[in-house]
């Protein structure tokens, strides 16, 4: 029987078809997979002609959000601050040329501070690379000193796993920040998809496990000690380690100090805690440093605003013992005697293991009489200021703040400067990750995105960044960023009406000649909040601190901006000044 032109159709369409090749995606989509891949959440970023693509790919996607900042500066510092609070890779996206240019310093302060991130730029065509094209600069060459490693990628086959490799080197051994360079066609060419599930590399394999032998002597060194102290830095942090750490200051009942960026890695409310160390670190602090006999070092590296003059910290005698994951940071400031190289939280685990198991114990009575020296250095409450019902002082409101929020699930973040030594004087950290500020670059303008960054990683937490007017103005536009992405923080700016540091050392060393750090024309700061959307409050006596900080806190979904107007005469105290050894402190006005 003959089948009609239907039935011919029917059947023919019944029959199975080859099936069509898959489409290939392009580098930009294999840009995205990849960073879902490793469950990136949030990318901060502002588009630009070299990674249109990209930004095509983040338009057909919803589970990456992409936060578009006022200026590239503040995408790197966003990402910065996230990573800082959440130990994740940090991600930002950024343009050729000026966008990569404008990351630099965001880019230089991550690296001074040894923060996990992976930074995307785009770069011109490949075939127009070093033709002076527009929009064009030699990102690989400009960021090399500042990052952990950069990538220029050329094939677009090579993409996923370079990308792998990035996110690999940003987040293990010492962190640091990676730059991964995508030429336009790049992002534009297609190629099949697989993202390794791991990568190795010949010239890369950072130690984890610190030698059994160095840790042996170290136990022997330290249960031996008469006046001994344990000084730690953003490597304890960093490392996830603070729970080590409070186990073995807790297991030997020493003295421990932290630096500015290791603030919280112990808790400052136990008594064992010195205070912060240091150019602004306490009396006591500094004093037990320069006189105890052995000083076991975790994740620190002895830098110039730690120990002051390095002539004069090595005319003590002492025995020192330093863990840190960075062979390159032992040894180089300061001679040491037992070099331990790994994983602070692995070593510090090992050495406790070790303590428990030895049949020594420290010297309850030359801890007594260590224990007695460092109360009567205690007795000079270095930290004392005059407070003043006529005129607002900054620490009383850092106090005030620390008392409102103690309780609560608060993230501080600082610029640079006065207000920045202030807040780690006064706010007393008990836990890690919960201080974010710039500590090695000395970054002004980094509070506000580290605190937007903070608030979408931390929607449920209190996030407050303490600033003052110089600061909080190099990156202001981003209040727009917080109205649009509501990231709803709460600004605290100690506002002397000075670039405040400035002006302190131009008083003491520069005879009182105050050149260009006074702020001559400042905006009405709380008009210019409102102007973006947000809350502005003035508070100008003393009586109205709490009430406005009260009230910050009350607003939960709304961005608070604090104009504070402080004593413009405050300074910060103790100091050591620069060429002077770490026990050799001005503690206030009076040994001026």
């Amino acid at each position: 029987m003959d089948m009609s032109a239907a039935e011919i159709k029917r059947a023919a369409s019944a029959q199975p078809h080859p099936s069509s090749p898959p489409v290939e995606p392009n580098g930009s989509e294999i840009l995205v997979r990849c960073l879902q891949a490793e469950n990136v959440k949030f990318l901060w970023g502002y588009p630009g002609g070299a990674v249109l693509y990209i930004y095509d790919a983040l338009y057909k996607q919803d589970t990456i959000e992409h936060v578009l900042v006022r200026h590239e500066q503040a995408a790197i510092h966003a990402a910065d601050g996230y990573a800082r609070a959440t130990g994740n890779v940090g991600v930002a996206l950024v343009t050729s040329g000026p966008g990569v240019t404008n990351a630099v310093t965001g880019i230089a302060t991550a690296y001074m501070d040894s923060i996990p991130m992976v930074i995307i730029t785009g770069q011109v065509p490949t075939a127009a690379i070093g033709l002076d094209a527009f929009q064009e600069c030699d990102t690989v060459g400009i960021t090399r000193p500042i990052v952990k490693h950069n990538f220029l990628v050329k094939d677009v086959r090579d993409l996923a796993t370079t990308l792998k490799k990035a996110f690999h080197i940003a987040r293990t051994g010492r962190p640091g920040p990676v730059v991964v360079d995508i030429p336009k066609d790049v992002s534009q060419k297609t190629t099949p998809f697989h993202y390794p599930q791991s990568v190795e590399m010949r010239s890369y394999n950072p130690v984890r496990k610190g030698h059994g032998g160095q840790i042996r002597k170290a136990v022997q060194l330290l249960l031996a000690a008469k006046r001994p102290y344990i000084y730690t830095g953003g490597g304890v942090v960093l490392g996830n380690a603070s729970a080590e750490l409070r186990e073995l200051v807790n297991l030997l009942g020493y003295p421990c100090t932290n630096t500015l960026m290791g603030l919280g890695a112990f808790p400052a409310s136990d008594p064992k805690f010195l205070g912060m160390l240091g150019m602004h670190g306490t009396y006591e602090a500094n004093m037990t440093m320069q006189n105890c006999d052995v000083l076991l070092a975790v994740g620190a590296r002895f830098d110039d605003r730690v120990i002051g003059n390095p002539k004069h910290f090595a005319s003590v005698e002492r025995k020192i013992v330093h863990i840190d994951i960075d062979p390159s940071s032992i040894s180089k400031r300061v001679k040491v005697d037992i070099p331990i190289v790994g994983d602070v939280k692995d070593v510090l685990q090992e050495l406790i293991a070790q303590i428990r198991e030895a049949q020594a114990r420290p010297d309850v009575q030359a801890l007594s009489a260590w224990w007695g020296q460092i109360n009567e250095w205690r007795k000079r409450e270095c930290l004392s200021y005059k407070n003043s019902t006529e005129v607002i002082k900054p620490q009383a409101v850092v106090e005030k703040l620390w008392e409102l929020t103690k309780d609560r699930d608060t993230y501080i973040t600082s610029d640079v400067g006065q207000h920045q030594m202030w807040a780690a004087q006064f706010y007393r950290f008990d836990e890690p990750r919960r201080w974010i500020n710039s500590g090695g670059l000395g970054t002004m303008g980094v509070g506000l995105p580290y605190a937007m960054g903070i608030k979408l990683a931390k929607p449920d937490a209190d996030v407050f960044c303490i600033t003052g007017e110089g600061s909080i103005q190099m990156c202001i536009q981003e209040l727009s960023t917080c109205l649009q992405y509501k990231t709803p923080v709460k600004i605290v700016s100690l506002n002397n009406r000075y670039l405040g540091m400035v002006r302190q050392w131009q008083e003491l060393d520069y005879g009182g000649r105050y050149s260009h750090s006074y702020m001559d024309a400042l905006p009405n700061f709380v008009k210019l909040a409102e102007a973006y959307g947000h809350v502005g409050l003035l508070v100008e006596k003393p009586s109205d601190v709490e009430p406005a900080l009260r009230e910050a806190i009350k607003l939960k979904d709304r961005t608070v901006f604090l104009d504070i107007r402080t004593d413009p005469t405050e300074n910060v105290w103790p100091m050591v000044q620069a060429g002077k050894g770490i026990s050799e402190m001005r503690l206030g006005s009076e040994d001026l």
